[in-house]
């Protein structure tokens, strides 16, 4: 890992893409919800930074707002109110630390046999590909026939092309030139490229810049309790730990550590436990390791932890700025959804790498039964109902996996080994 020397322009700049490409989702949630955007990403930030201090600033992940609470949220605020419902997201959070509790007690060799290649390889697949969906969502969004004529496809495609070309051709034309430092940032050129598109089409409004504020503070608030919001968001938590381990694995095979191993799962839990707990008790969401910094990682090969603390800085910093939050919400949707066929992408081919660099063997019928029940599963629209639990998408496709993989017990035989 880099040291941590590092408060460079360069950085600066980097944490800067990443502050971009976190921004779209975070502000989702509070807009879908109700909840405060300010409060939001003041919350990511602080939250960003308690999650470092905790995995010992070794983990190079950006904490934002999880869209797995949001049906939890939207339910009791509407039967209780939203304050009930921050109450539900604290007591979720403290359960991250609890389960955090008892993996400090685990082996590091018992969570690999819990968690092998054949297990592991295909939940971080399934983290790019199951959000592939927001950016074909993204890139397709209608747009007006003028730009139809003008470009001659849909005027949303077009757009969104041109940025995915933009990010293609920073990352792999820029080094040609001797632009290396450039080629790591093809998220942020292509993001001010397709921008700059859009607005020459006429596709950016910034009546919302106009009318914001240039200094506001976030609106923060307090939770209440109630066992029924208890009760209903605690349970969520169960799934997001799932896929918090998901998301750890690919972040340490993207920079090639083991962060299950140093700083310890049970670091990363606590941090992303607090830091929900923390954000819930502010008035704002529950906080989640981000897949969309994961693969602007992988894409730019910026590993530098101080790098997301940057990146929360600047969230921090936005939260206090309306008018540059404004100014960034008007970003086209299609410019964002064709940065992020690269990045998503990115996530599910280091996944792939995974399993390519384990050298499994695939010609294992157990192991190719774990895999494609895992990748069905969780692509499928499959849905399981225990009480408050419900499960679906890549938490059930990896419970799935996790047992198939201690019930079937395939061989550890890489496919070298057989040959």
């Amino acid at each position: 890992m880099e040291k941590e020397k590092d408060l460079t322009g360069k950085n600066v700049v980097m944490g800067l893409q990443h502050t971009f490409v976190m921004f779209g989702a975070t502000v989702l949630v509070p807009i879908i919800t109700g909840l405060d955007v300010g409060v939001t990403l003041f919350a990511a930030g602080v939250g960003t930074w308690l999650f470092h201090i905790i995995t010992k600033f070794k983990v190079p992940v950006f904490l934002g707002s999880s869209f797995a609470f949001i049906p939890g949220i939207v339910a009791v605020g509407a039967s209780q109110g939203l304050p009930y419902a921050l109450g539900g997201i604290v007591v979720a959070g403290i359960l991250y630390v609890v389960v955090a509790i008892i993996f400090k007690f685990v082996s590091y060799e018992n969570l690999h046999k819990i968690l092998p290649p054949h297990v592991t390889g295909p939940m971080i697949i399934l983290i790019g590909l199951i959000l592939a969906p927001v950016a074909i969502q993204n890139a397709s969004g209608a747009f007006s026939k003028p730009i139809v004529d003008a470009i001659g496809v849909n005027g949303a495609w077009g757009i969104a092309l041109f940025t995915f070309a933009v990010g293609i051709f920073v990352k792999v034309g820029f080094p040609k030139f001797g632009w290396k430092f450039m080629s790591n940032l093809p998220v942020l050129i292509a993001l001010v490229a397709g921008y700059i598109f859009a607005i020459i089409l006429g596709q950016v409004d910034f009546s919302s810049v106009q009318k914001a504020a240039w200094i506001g503070f976030p609106k923060f608030s307090l939770p209440k309790f109630s066992l029924e919001a208890i009760t209903i968001m605690v349970p969520i938590a169960i799934v997001t730990m799932v896929e918090h381990f998901g998301d750890v694995l690919a972040i340490g095979n993207v920079v090639g550590q083991d962060f299950i191993k140093d700083p310890g799962i049970h670091r990363t839990l606590i941090g992303d436990g607090l830091a929900t707990s923390l954000s819930a008790f502010i008035g704002g969401p529950a906080n989640t390791t981000y897949s969309e910094n994961t693969g602007a990682v992988a894409l730019t090969g910026a590993k530098n932890p101080i790098i997301m603390r940057i990146a929360a800085i600047f969230a921090i910093m936005l939260s206090l700025i309306p008018k540059f939050t404004a100014l960034i919400g008007t970003i086209p949707g299609p410019v964002i959804g064709g940065i992020s066929i690269l990045l998503f992408g990115m996530i599910s081919s280091i996944g792939i790498k995974n399993m390519v660099d384990a050298k499994l063997n695939m010609s294992n019928p157990k192991i190719l039964i774990i895999t494609a029940t895992m990748l069905v599963l969780g692509l499928g629209g499959a849905a399981f109902k225990f009480g408050n639990i419900n499960l679906s998408g890549l938490g059930l496709a990896a419970i799935f996996g996790i047992v198939l993989n201690l019930i079937l017990r395939p061989k550890d035989i890489t496919s070298a080994e057989c040959d």
